[in-house]
């Protein structure tokens, strides 16, 4: 089982994973022990830092699947700390230009091409990098960043993303597009649809990786849309999130037994 996520998109196989919210490690023992192959932690929405990232990063490597962390924006520094952390993908919010697509890749390189910031003593160099030249070489191929587009100005420029190389992925975010459209949410509103399934053809025919969200508790509706997806190139998806899975897993029970 592969814990890389490069090798995971790269594969083209149905690929399922979810987001981790909830900042305990037992809960990705939990993930990954329960055939889920990768977890995003989410630093943008939920509340922990990069010390509770780092350490949950670790628990994905221990149970044997691959890790990418949510930044909290679109910041070289707060990209800068998640691979200096040795997490390799980040996923960067709200991306909704061209140059804020190109900005996410260069902030995974470093200088002169990019804007990563270059420390010797990091988790992602063994914490002593003694051959900088190579350490370089390395991280640079296997890093990478995830554009999230998820919102109606993301949606007007997706050609000028789509145009930007050195993206490791694409991601949208129907409910965040949804709100952005003025639906309250309805990620299931025809025109958010439309949208993402516009964004994903351009994606795909621009031979870029996409990441799909499938937020649905249902599991019968969770099969319908990755079949619907996976017809249009999509591989790879991010299941609920361990709020929504445990949530759910809860009420079951609790109306099972008449609560």
């Amino acid at each position: 089982m592969s814990t890389d996520l490069k090798a995971l998109l790269d594969s083209g196989e149905t690929t399922l994973g979810t987001w981790s919210q909830i900042a305990a490690p037992e809960m990705v023992d939990l993930i990954g022990l329960n055939g889920f192959r990768f977890t995003i932690i989410d630093c943008e929405h939920g509340f922990f830092g990069m010390e509770t990232a780092e350490n949950l990063s670790r628990a994905a490597d221990a149970v044997g699947i691959a890790s990418a962390v949510r930044v909290a924006a679109n910041d070289p520094v707060h990209v800068m700390k998640a691979l200096d952390a040795g997490i390799r993908h980040v996923v960067v919010p709200n991306v909704a230009s061209g140059a804020e697509a190109a900005r996410a890749v260069a902030a995974t390189r470093f200088a002169p091409e990019g804007l990563r910031g270059a420390c010797p003593c990091c988790r992602s160099g063994g914490h002593f990098i003694r051959n900088w030249q190579d350490y370089v070489a390395a991280e640079e191929a296997r890093v990478g960043a995830i554009a999230l587009v998820e919102s109606a100005a993301g949606h007007e420029s997706f050609a000028e993303i789509a145009a930007v190389s050195g993206l490791r992925a694409i991601m949208f975010g129907p409910f965040d597009l949804s709100v952005s459209l003025g639906l309250e949410g309805d990620w299931r509103h025809a025109r958010v649809r439309a949208a993402v399934g516009e964004m994903v053809d351009h994606a795909v025919a621009a031979g870029h990786h996409v990441m799909m969200p499938v937020f649905s508790p249902d599991p019968e509706e969770c099969r319908d849309l990755i079949g619907a997806w996976r017809a249009r190139g999509v591989s790879t998806f991010v299941i609920g999130s361990d709020k929504i899975l445990v949530a759910d897993a809860f009420a079951g029970w609790s109306g099972r037994l008449g609560r």
